[in-house]
């Protein structure tokens, strides 16, 4: 097995080196325990650090000089470099083309490796899997090899995530579980990753773990291992392991977490942090490469990210922490404050803030008596006269206001209620529709089977692996229907070839162009079934509607969708 050739060294933390890449490249050789004692102590270099060294294992490379605003392909700008490693570069660019984020590693055409990074890029290129981070493009050009990747601004760091606190089970076994059947799914197709730390794995805003620089990140630092599943199944014990304990597994520090104690060997989570989730910490257990794991269990050890994956689906199901609400405040208790006499002691401020309205002396003669009755009788008089002008005011209007009925106003049609006519509405156009996806999409080239009133044919998503919420991978997938124009929407029907869960959704009528994010679609109903009709409230006049689908029927060997027929009625 080829040793590394070079190892990263951070300058800012100068702690060290990253030690499941040193165990990927010496186990072969020396086994796991005679690993962890010659890796040196040194820091997993991450993206969001700009500049990095070399340890002198061989003569330095120097990177394209090359600076933000220059140009590739006359179409990607550099921003802002992030990595500057043995003769490579990583920088965030902007696809002036399509007006997004990117993510670029470049090196020089003649350097040592790149031939291996081009090839990798592009056999990551053709999986297509959304659980990777996408390689957009891959080039040789000017004396530069560079890769094109996707950016994702919204998404989190493992290492940010694990710097807040371990997680909590739920999190924990999400974590391994999308982790370990994505790197099935990649080494069934021959690709590894060997490379996988708490900084190449992201999370999104819905709970989406996603995995960067599949096979590239290897092949950028010359990394190799005989046996590859070997390496990702221990690395990603080592994440779940960091997760469920915030320590990292090994006897020294790395990726901002404290290393276990020397001499010790390998605790087990829940020895080490109170409170573990007991099968989860079995699991990082059989996924670690090392004899105290191997032999404290009954249970085999896990040596392939497929393996590990079906040991995590044999769980019982870990379930979600309920949602905590905060309990009403009572109100303030309020005294009441009576009127007694002070005793010779100052009275304290009263507790009730009305306004207490004292009432003037009582009349003592008999004149004020007197007056006191003639005032009583007049107010009395003058309600009674004011109640019956009133009765008689409105009585007197009520009258004037009647109209027969073939006086009455026709109804302004600009203000009036649409109402359902069921006239069969034309669609123009439509396309798929997958904010969450990949560039691929979802068999756009089928969409027209989904409306072409032919029930034999049909549009399918892509098939979606354990879950029928799209592997939990996404909140759903759709069509867009454009009407061509400003129309009234009153039904939908949809035909599925098994029980889906769908969403009528609609743009507000001013949209004349259609939109890229689901938040500016409004929801108007939902149904469940193979024959579903969709009717909002009320008809709606929109020109783009979306059919949104949210959860699966099984088919093939996972979960998809099928549309065999859509008709709008106005």
């Amino acid at each position: 097995m080829a040793e590394r050739s070079t190892a990263a060294v951070d300058v800012a933390d100068n702690s060290g080196d990253d030690p499941l890449t040193a165990k990927a490249d010496t186990a072969a050789t020396d086994g796991v325990a005679e690993a962890q004692k010659k890796a040196a102590p040194a820091a997993e270099p991450t993206e969001n650090k700009a500049v990095e060294r070399q340890n002198g294992e061989q003569p330095s490379i120097t990177a394209p000089e090359l600076h933000s605003g220059h140009k590739l392909a006359r179409r990607y700008r550099l921003e802002e470099c992030v990595t500057r490693l043995d003769g490579f570069s990583s920088w965030r660019a902007v696809d002036e083309k399509l007006r997004r984020a990117v993510g670029v590693h470049i090196l020089p055409a003649d350097h040592a490796r790149a031939r291996s990074v081009l090839a990798a890029a592009r056999s990551a290129a053709l999986l297509g899997d959304p659980r990777f981070v996408q390689v957009l493009d891959a080039v040789e050009e000017n004396d530069l090899v560079y890769v094109v990747h996707e950016w994702l601004p919204d998404s989190t760091e493992l290492t940010a995530l694990l710097a807040a606190g371990p997680m909590e089970p739920h999190d924990a076994y999400q974590l391994v579980s999308q982790v370990s059947q994505a790197m099935a799914a990649a080494h069934r197709e021959g690709l590894s990753h060997l490379r996988l730390t708490p900084s190449a794995v992201l999370r999104s805003s819905t709970g989406q773990y996603r995995i960067r620089g599949l096979a590239v990140n290897a092949a950028l630092r010359g990394i190799s291992a005989e046996r590859p599943q070997r390496t990702d199944t221990e690395a990603i014990g080592a994440l779940l392991y960091a997760a469920l304990t915030q320590r990292w597994p090994y006897d020294n520090d790395a990726y901002g977490l404290s290393g276990l104690p020397k001499d010790v060997g390998l605790l087990p989570p829940d020895q080490v942090r109170a409170g573990v989730h007991r099968g989860l910490s079995e699991i990082a257990m059989r996924a670690l490469a090392n004899d105290g794991a191997t032999a404290s269990r009954q249970e085999p050890p896990c040596t392939t990210p497929d393996e590990l994956a079906k040991a995590v689906a044999a769980m019982p199901r870990i379930r979600p922490p309920e949602p905590e609400f905060p309990l009403p405040t009572p109100p303030e208790y309020q005294r009441t404050t009576y009127q007694q006499g002070t005793y010779g002691r100052p009275q304290p401020h009263p507790a009730v803030t009305q306004q207490l309205v004292t009432p003037p002396p009582p009349l003592q003669s008999r004149t004020g008596k007197a007056l006191k009755w003639a005032v009583s009788a007049l107010l009395i008089a003058a309600l009674g006269l004011g109640s019956w002008q009133i009765a008689d005011r409105l009585l007197h209007q009520n009258q004037s206001t009647e109209t027969p009925p073939t006086q009455q106003l026709p109804p302004d049609e600009d203000n009036k209620e649409p109402e359902a006519n069921g006239k069969p509405v034309a669609i123009e156009d439509a396309r798929d529709f997958d904010p969450q996806g990949s560039d691929g999409g979802e068999n756009p080239r089928e969409i027209k089977n989904a409306y072409d009133g032919d029930p034999s044919t049909a549009w399918t998503t892509s098939s979606y692996k354990g879950y029928s919420k799209f592997g939990n991978l996404k909140d759903g997938v759709g069509i867009i229907l454009d009407l061509g124009k400003v129309q009234q929407v009153a039904k939908v029907e949809v035909t599925f070839h098994g029980s889906t869960s769908v969403e009528l959704r609609a743009t507000p009528e001013n949209f004349s162009s259609q939109p890229n994010d689901l938040g500016e679609f409004t929801k108007q109903a939902a149904s469940a079934g193979q024959q579903v009709s969709l009717v909002p409230g009320k008809p709606v006049k929109t020109r783009y509607v979306l059919v949104w689908l949210t959860d699966l029927p099984a088919g093939g060997d996972g979960y998809r969708g099928e549309i065999s027929d859509i008709k709008i009625t106005s």
